[in-house]
């Protein structure tokens, strides 16, 4: 019985391979064969279960066994490198990371190549667009906050194209092109920037923050000044510093409101020290270099153009922005955007635009907020308000004394006034330390904050 299910077995495969089909005739001369092979078929076999289990030697999908029996012949080179255990092993082929390929030079200037011509085109669109705004604009109608931000870059664009057409125009200077854009990041056009250099201004602009909301920290809260009836202006005004100061007691919002209202944006810029001025210019991604009336200038340009895009959003409904909007809405506010969802930041820019236009508060003292609380964790303050209040805490002797004077009362005595006269005056001495000369920047100054107050309408009982 067995014999014939091997000989069944032997003639299927010989079959299989092209063999003739064997007659009775030939069985018994067929018979030592079949049994002579079905032992050789054994053997493989045995040899087959054997390898599998011999992990080292695997090679892809199939069992080396050319590998194998080179190993075992030398029993020298079994001693000098043993063999790795079979934990190991498996680690090593199954957990083994594949490699990123490294793209090569043709590769890379190829990418390069076709990213430029996608910005070219998209430059080109932004440009047909914004000339229909233009004559938008100029046949009478208004635009709305997104095709004003979009007529601005585009505006701005173009601007960066005339150095940018010089390395066109000039021979073999597309040379240097790399270079003057290696420490010139901002002279091409947005449509050419690479989406990992704006990941890496992000996350530069988000540990400047970090850094500055420290550095303010520590200089505001490095000099506290002294509640004595001698400098204080009004009841509420001491009252409400006392609190905040020397007694546990929580000021109420509306006292809140009414202290912020006093610290115009003029007189706050006017006595953060440079060191200060400078890190606020970090903190809202602006330019650190020049002289201290500079600085001022081109933090209240800034705060003038999120003023009219708060109208703007506030009229428009934040709801009406997207979430790219959202998120470049609140980045220039220095509110935080890392990690935060669509809601919280929704609910983060509700808050800023009713403390902004609802209830007047100035725009620099809700910027000292922002970059006085970024560092701290999220959990550090209950809210906006918080944050503001114990800003104002930490607010600068010189600032409070100016404040103090430049309030609506006849209760001012002339050695308050004087005191206040000689720290400006050191302030102006300090200002002559780093400026020759500069352009007067008194025209500059101008009461936006009660020009942007949008009184709320009143509910009909």
């Amino acid at each position: 019985m067995l014999e014939k299910q091997v000989l069944s077995l032997y003639l299927r495969g010989n079959l299989q391979l092209g063999k003739t089909v064997f007659t009775p005739a030939v069985f018994s001369r067929t018979i030592g064969s079949v049994q002579t092979n079905w032992s050789s078929k054994q053997l493989q076999w045995t040899q087959n279960i054997a390898l599998s289990s011999m992990k080292p030697y695997f090679q892809g999908s199939k069992w080396s066994t050319r590998r194998y029996a080179t190993e075992t012949k030398s029993p020298e080179t079994q001693v000098k490198s043993p063999p790795e255990s079979k934990e190991a092993v498996g680690k090593h082929v199954e957990n083994t990371p594949a490699k990123p390929s490294k793209k090569s030079l043709w590769q890379r200037f190829k990418g390069g190549v076709i990213h430029f011509w996608d910005g070219t085109k998209l430059l080109g669109a932004e440009i047909t667009i914004s000339s229909k705004l233009v004559y938008k604009m100029a046949v009478g109608y208004e635009l709305t906050r997104r095709e004003s931000r979009q007529l601005t870059r585009t505006v701005k664009d173009m601007g960066r194209l005339l150095p940018f057409s010089m390395f066109v125009i000039i021979p073999f200077a597309e040379l240097l092109l790399p270079v003057a854009i290696k420490f010139f990041p901002n002279l091409l056009p947005s449509t050419y920037e690479d989406p990992k250099d704006k990941q890496a201004k992000k996350e530069r602009l988000r540990k400047t923050r970090s850094e500055v909301s420290n550095f303010l920290r520590k200089t505001m809260k490095a000099g506290k000044f002294s509640i004595s009836d001698e400098t204080r202006e009004s009841k509420e005004f001491k009252d409400f510093f006392h609190k905040v100061r020397y007694s546990k007691e929580k000021p109420t919002r509306e006292e809140l409101i009414n202290v912020c209202k006093f610290f115009h944006d003029d007189i706050t810029l006017d006595n953060l020290s440079r060191a200060q001025l400078v890190a606020m210019c970090r903190y809202m991604n602006l330019g650190a270099f020049g002289t201290e009336p500079m600085l001022r200038y081109n933090l209240r340009s800034r705060m003038r153009q999120i003023c009219k895009d708060d109208r703007a959003i506030y009229i428009e409904g934040i709801t009406s922005l997207s979430v790219p909007e959202l998120l470049n809405a609140c980045n220039s506010r220095g509110i935080r955007t890392h990690g935060q969802s669509t809601a919280s930041l929704r609910e983060e820019l509700s808050v800023w635009l009713d403390m902004r236009l609802v209830h007047g508060i100035p725009s620099a003292i809700l910027m000292l907020s922002n970059a006085f609380s970024y560092g701290f964790a999220e959990d550090t303050f209950e809210s906006r308000w918080d944050a503001l209040m114990d800003t104002l805490a930490s607010l600068p002797d010189e600032l409070y004394h100016e404040t103090v004077v430049d309030m609506p009362s006849q209760d001012v005595s002339n050695k308050q006034r004087l005191e206040v006269l000689r720290e400006q005056e050191e302030l102006i001495e300090e200002e002559a330390e780093h400026e020759t000369s500069n352009p007067a920047d008194a025209k500059r100054r101008a009461a936006d904050d009660k020009a942007d107050t949008i009184v709320p309408p009143k509910s009909e009982k």
